[in-house]
């Protein structure tokens, strides 16, 4: 997206403070510390377990390259952010949950590959795709016409852009439909993120509108931008619609969410020519045919993002 595409490779505490349920310290490279709200206890890790019954799929799998076939292995690099994408339930030591990851292993499981997942920076898997490091990456990466230059996306998903206030914030009160009415405040936002591509290269428009202009923060790990809107550091957090949604359902964040901006299609991303992205397409639409996807979406509370078909490098929503 991240839609939402949301970034920041979280440790431990980190994790835990987008889910916020005890007093943590947010820290991470270019941030402060910062204590989180201490509130109750997080939403349960859903039980439900629609991958466990997914089968290898022939037609699907004979879409792979040979040497991929034979080696049976896929390198995938996850951004772990929080919830319901991709997050640490348990901490670091233990295994990620999340939409991301049950669509990546589902389709690992119909390609008959395994997944060698490495935790990753949101902002260093798109440049190390192209290196070779990761076969694909996944981090709710949102396709957008800058990065199909030199990204190929096979579409998972549809989330895209939000924002998202602290309760009680009177300065926005409904949803925010153009960037003016952001005039004055702060934002915060994860390095790399199509939030902060959109917020740099919109920056003029209070000046056009005869209005202060507003800031723009960015932070590498999603736990420091929950406690600086805490703190009151910024003003509001622009994210993905599905993490802040999430987000704002859970009473101890204490934030409100304001409604969505702009969507974008989510894609596992790979580099430019890819030969994987046939297999993966054909990969996901399988799943969407045997039912697994919406029993997957409806375990994480994504319904509403569905989509009818996987897209290979569809164009930038407008």
């Amino acid at each position: 997206m991240n839609t939402r595409t949301i970034s920041g490779r979280l440790r431990g505490a980190a994790a835990l403070a987008l889910l916020p349920l005890l007093t943590l310290t947010a820290c991470g490279s270019g941030d402060t510390g910062g204590t989180a709200a201490v509130g109750a206890q997080a939403s349960p890790v859903p039980t439900d377990d629609p991958v466990a019954a997914v089968r290898k799929v022939d037609s699907a799998a004979a879409l792979l390259p040979a040497d991929v076939r034979e080696a049976g292995k896929l390198k995938v690099g996850s951004s772990i952010g929080f919830p319901p994408g991709a997050y640490y339930p348990n901490g670091t030591d233990k295994a990620p949950a999340g939409q991301d990851i049950d669509l990546a292993d589902a389709v690992a499981k119909v390609l008959g590959v395994e997944l060698e997942r490495q935790d990753a920076s949101f902002e260093t898997i798109l440049p190390a795709l192209g290196s070779g490091k990761y076969d694909f990456g996944t981090g709710n990466f949102g396709v957008t016409a800058e990065r199909l230059k030199t990204i190929d996306f096979v579409t998972y998903i549809n989330d895209g852009q939000g924002f998202a206030v602290k309760q009680g914030n009177t300065e926005l009160k409904g949803k925010v439909t153009d960037l003016t009415q952001l005039c004055g405040l702060t934002i915060g936002t994860g390095a790399g993120t199509t939030f902060e591509a959109t917020l740099t290269a919109q920056k003029g428009v209070c000046a056009k509108a005869g209005k202060k202009p507003y800031d723009v923060k960015v932070y590498s790990e999603n736990a420091a931008t929950l406690t600086a809107l805490q703190q009151g550091r910024i003003d509001v957090i622009m994210s993905t619609i599905n993490g802040l949604r999430y987000q704002a359902a859970q009473p101890a964040s204490q934030t409100a969410f304001l409604g969505e901006f702009h969507r974008l299609d989510v894609g596992f991303a790979f580099k430019k020519g890819s030969p994987l992205t046939k297999a993966f397409q054909a990969a996901v639409d399988e799943l969407i045919k045997d039912g697994t996807y919406s029993r997957i979406l409806k375990k994480w509370g994504t319904s509403a993002s569905a989509i009818d078909a996987s897209r290979i490098n569809p164009p930038e929503h407008t």
